[in-house]
Formats: structure tokens, sequence, C-alpha cells
């Protein structure tokens, strides 16, 4: 049986030209269309949000998984481009994540990040559903 160990909590008003706040107060900012998508831009989006959660959770399952082999990740870096796609009427996203660690070669680096991709939460959330490339750069 599984155990929640920490539940976020955020609000989304007016949808995409909207805002968005949590419970705690910390998130409370306004959310547009981006510019390329028919919207006024000039404000964060949902795909920057989730790119920005998957990202950083990503770095953490590197560490985690490389902790054993001791990787020196202090100046290791995980980009994520999440893309908001359209085929057809239907929309969905994608993912690039791109990882750079300074102190491995590429292979070492993908292994790790291959590695990392099966433990991720967002990865394994993600799995089946979005179109993900991951890639050591």
């Amino acid at each position: 049986m599984s155990n929640k160990v920490y539940t976020a909590e955020v609000t989304a008003i007016g949808g995409r030209d909207g805002e968005v706040k949590s419970s705690d107060g910390i998130i409370d900012f306004k959310v547009s269309k981006p510019v390329e998508m028919g919207g006024k831009g000039g404000s964060t989006n949902p795909e920057q949000l989730f790119a920005a959660a998957w990202s950083s959770c990503f770095l953490g399952a590197m560490g985690a998984v490389g902790e054993k082999d001791h990787v020196d990740l202090k100046d290791a870096t995980v980009t994520a481009k999440v893309s908001f796609n359209q085929e057809d009427n239907s929309f969905f996203i994608s993912a690039d994540l791109e990882i750079h660690i300074p102190t491995l070669s590429i292979d070492d680096a993908q292994k790790l990040a291959d590695k990392a991709h099966k433990v991720c939460p967002y990865s394994k959330a993600t799995r089946g559903n979005v179109e993900t490339s991951i890639k050591a750069v």
C-alpha cells in the first residue's frame, strides 16, 4: 500500500489566460497563452510549469540513481522542452529532456539519464502518454 508523502494543492482560475495559486501562497501568478498560440504572452504557461517540474524532479532522480556510484552532479543540468502539438483536431504535449553532466562522458551521462528516466515520478506518469526524448548533451 502506498503512502502519500506530500500533496501539492494549486488552483487554476480562468484557464490558460488566468492565474494559479497554491494553498501555501508560494505560487500566486498569472498564466497566459504564449504568442505562438495566439495569446498575449507576458506570463508563464502550463507547458513552462510542467517543464520546470519535470526537469527539477528528473535531476533529483539522477542524483538518486547516481548516488551509489558517487556521481558528481554539482554542475549537472536538465533542460526540459515541453511542446504543445496539434494533430488534426486534437492537441497533445511532447517533451525533450537534455541532460548535461560535465563530470561524465556523453555515454556515461546517457546511461545515468536512462536509469533516472525509469525511476523519475514525472517520467513514470508520462510513460506511454507523452512522446519523450531523453538525450545526454
